[in-house]
């Protein structure tokens, strides 16, 4: 019996040091921190096994890098559930992880921030992740320094994305003064102002930090929470989708970047002196069969994956989302008549849709995004219908019909604003799809013309030498798996986030 009692106290006592750690943001981005960083150091050491110097270093400073931080993980863990929290000694050690977001590392970047601060709210995390994405976009820039040229911008970028590191730095330190009240004091109004000026650089992080803090600033009943805002912070509680959201914002960010601090050249101008170059700091990523630099053909070619993503994906879902919302609120005969019609495109796989629309129209851009544009429209129309005809039956819709409101007043400014979280997801979800189908199409030929610089397209050109330079293909593939798992992990975060049973 004594056994048994000691047996089922040991497991109560797991079971809560269990809680404690999943409770503890400073434990969750530690042990991420570690793991990503043991493995990419494995992976380093795995590129230096013939002897490179260039190798043999970043794979030392990641080696280096993953035992300070298993350390201080190991402390983290030891005082989470040993003691009363973690002491002041521990997150001072955060600082030593802050420098090595200049080799990369932006899991000890993130790690090192949440362990300095012991309060931290949401305008503390967005104003952190604000700040990588601006020293991200710098350190990748700054590597065309090793080139022979560079853009004719490239300083004026540099300086740009320079200066609004600065400002948030500065904002950072705005944020821990003015923002840990019910609402933003008035004093961090003009920062939040700067913030939003963020969205011209591609930083959504500081837009949300700017429209958040006005947003609770102006909300006149505090003791009533926004509900947007609470989705925000509902989805910062899920550290994988935050993420997956700072790589898909970055890579939005970099696509914006490269057009000041990239030259456009090195990625379609041949260069036979450097056919089939091996990675090296002049060319991270090696060059392939035409001598064009694979590293600097993924930073354009993000702008073409996940502007066709973006625009395929949203345009469905505008002509789907009135569609279903048009067939779930008048019923009979109209939503016969358009679901039907949609069956008929829903019948046809949608990639054989798209080869077929491309087929018969050429090989371009647009015809791409209408390929598959018209691919997704019965998806988005089947899941709007489905909300609007739960919807359309309640009380503010049949208030708003004895008001006499017109029926497109009433779908348009009642119905479809309360049928929008899952078609949010469904977007969230489909760009990685999109951004894939994408690549899939230029892989087989008939997607983006074959001399612009997309991850399909350098994927094709670096498959023929698989077996000699491998580092041709593997690094466009490994652009294209990261980009769609970040969408999926940002997708299943806002899907939790938006569920009203999970608040």
């Amino acid at each position: 019996m004594a056994n048994t009692m000691s047996k089922n106290e040991a497991l109560y006592i797991k079971k809560v040091q269990k809680r404690k750690l999943n409770g503890s943001l400073e434990f969750t981005t530690a042990r991420l921190g570690w793991q990503v960083t043991a493995a990419l150091a494995a992976v380093f050491w795995f590129f230096a096994r013939k002897g490179s110097m260039m190798w043999m270093g970043v794979a030392g400073v990641y080696t280096v890098a993953f035992a300070i931080q298993y350390y201080i993980f190991s402390r983290i863990v030891k005082e989470v559930t040993q003691g009363d929290g973690i002491t002041a000694t521990t997150r001072k050690l955060g600082w030593i992880l802050l420098p090595f977001v200049m080799v990369g590392d932006f899991f000890l970047f993130i790690s090192g921030c949440m362990l300095i601060k012991n309060e931290k709210n949401m305008e503390y995390q967005l104003s952190i992740y604000s700040l990588l994405v601006s020293i991200f976009i710098i350190v990748v820039s700054m590597l065309n320094l090793f080139k022979e040229k560079q853009a004719k911008t490239f300083w004026l970028g540099i300086g740009l994305y320079a200066l609004y590191a600065v400002l948030n730095v500065i904002i950072i330190r705005a944020v821990g003064k003015y923002t840990f009240g019910k609402k933003p004091d008035a004093k961090f109004m003009p920062y939040a102002y700067i913030c939003i000026a963020g969205i011209a650089l591609g930083n959504v992080f500081s837009f949300l930090l700017g429209i958040v803090a006005i947003g609770k600033y102006r909300n006149k009943n505090e003791e009533v929470s926004v509900e947007w805002i609470d989705v925000i912070r509902r989805l910062f509680r899920n550290y994988m989708s935050c993420i997956g959201m700072f790589i898909v914002i970055f890579l939005l960010s970099v696509s914006i970047a490269s057009n000041l601090t990239f030259d456009y050249a090195i990625a379609i101008d041949n260069n036979f002196m450097a056919r089939l170059a091996p990675p090296s700091l002049m060319y991270p990523f090696g060059c392939d069969d035409y001598g064009r630099c694979v590293f600097t053909r993924i930073i354009f070619g993000a702008q073409i994956s996940l502007l066709v993503g973006m625009i395929s994906t949203i345009l469905p879902c505008v002509v789907g989302g009135m569609l279903g919302a048009i067939a779930g609120y008048y019923g009979g005969k109209t939503d016969n008549i358009i679901m039907r019609i949609l069956d008929v495109f829903n019948a046809v796989p949608s990639i054989l849709l798209a080869i077929a629309i491309i087929a018969a129209f050429g090989t371009s851009t647009v015809n791409l995004i209408l390929a598959l544009s018209i691919g997704g429209i019965p998806g988005y129309a089947r899941t709007m219908r489905a909300q609007v005809m739960g919807v359309a039956n309640q009380e503010f819709v049949e208030a708003a019909k004895a008001c006499g409101a017109k029926n497109g007043t009433i779908i348009l400014r009642h119905i479809i604003p309360n049928s929008l979280a899952p078609i949010i997801v469904r977007i969230t979800m489909g760009m990685g799809s999109a951004v894939l189908s994408t690549s899939s199409l230029s892989y087989l030929g008939i997607g983006v013309e074959a001399h612009v610089p997309e991850w399909g397209n350098i994927l094709k050109a670096g498959s023929k030498f698989l077996e000699t330079n491998p580092y041709i293909a593997i690094f466009p593939g490994l652009a294209i798996i990261i980009i769609v798992l970040s969408f999926n992990y940002f997708g299943d975060g806002l899907r939790d986030a938006l569920d009203p049973k999970l608040k």
